[in-house]
């Protein structure tokens, strides 16, 4: 059964303006307000609490070879970790609304302490940012995907020597847009990569496809990571930064609802309630989640 259990980071994103701080670590209580928990828990789900962050200070230096927050996000990864290690142990479903991008981490070190799992990364951008490709590194949330297969700062992707928490061989992307600056690295990277538009336009065969990657033989199950901004912003304008070029409602909820009963548990990040002021867009994402997660886990034993 599902377990929701709420991340309110926004330690992984740059802030929206000097001296202001990001809105997405409100989001899981205005899903709640929205009323995702009440529809969550009608079907048997339990509502698991807060992993808390530490305070965001935007300590970023120039040349200091580390990320923004970086103490603070590893240790709230550690903690998050933690919680959904003892989820998984007692075989729930855990669902975490985060909060930024930066919580996969948490969820990866957790499964790599488990075994060998799959990843699908539905984002609208490959967040493969790493210091390998780019001198701009400094915000985990646009850089989880690359930190998660091993390509990041060994104090972000090799937490208790468990590098690569995914195998690339193991994930598939699905979501960016074909002018996304780091696709062509993903794609050598990574098993598979399935820009938005592939998705619109051939679902069933990128399902299969995607399937036959993160349920092979040997893995013992998936993760599912979804970045909210692989919406198209005129239904979903309320994240950090909005693409044209993305999913629809109905496009996602087939997506999501193809992978959730067998998928090990789930993350939903980057939906900025600030952006969001009546509500509108958190009723939009209650409904997605609740009919497309609904079965998050159902056939996992």
């Amino acid at each position: 059964m599902i377990s929701v259990l709420a991340a309110p980071t926004n330690l992984g994103l740059r802030p929206p303006q000097e001296t202001s701080v990001p809105g997405c670590a409100k989001a899981p209580e205005a899903l709640r307000e929205a009323g995702l928990h009440s529809r969550l828990l009608a079907r048997g789900a339990r509502d698991e609490g807060v992993v808390l962050a530490g305070r965001y200070v935007d300590d970023l230096a120039t040349g200091s070879g580390r990320v923004r927050n970086q103490d603070a996000l590893i240790d709230h990864t550690m903690r998050l970790a933690a919680r959904l290690g003892a989820l998984l142990e007692r075989r729930r479903a855990p669902l975490v609304l985060g909060g930024d991008c930066s919580v996969l981490l948490g969820a990866g070190l957790a499964l790599a302490r488990r075994g060998r799992y799959g990843l699908v990364h539905i984002d609208g951008h490959t967040d493969f940012r790493h210091p390998g490709n780019s001198s701009r590194y400094a915000s985990v949330a646009g850089e989880d995907l690359a930190a998660a297969v091993g390509l990041h700062l060994p104090a972000l992707s090799d937490i208790e020597g468990l590098a690569p928490y995914f195998a690339p061989e193991h994930v598939v992307h699905v979501g960016c847009r074909q002018d996304d600056e780091a696709l062509a690295e993903a794609e050598r990277v990574l098993a598979m990569v399935v820009p938005a538009s592939r998705w619109i336009g051939d679902p069933a065969g990128a399902l299969d496809a995607i399937r036959g990657i993160v349920a092979a033989d040997g893995l013992d199950g998936y993760w599912l990571h979804v970045d909210v901004d692989v919406l198209d912003p005129a239904f979903m304008p309320a994240v950090d930064s909005p693409d044209p070029g993305g999913l629809d409602p109905r496009q996602l909820t087939a997506l999501l609802g193809g992978l959730a009963a067998d998928a090990a548990g789930a993350e939903v990040c980057i939906f900025d309630p600030d952006l969001d002021p009546d509500g509108r867009y958190a009723r939009l994402l209650t409904g997605i989640i609740a009919e497309s997660l609904g079965d998050l886990g159902r056939h996992v034993r």
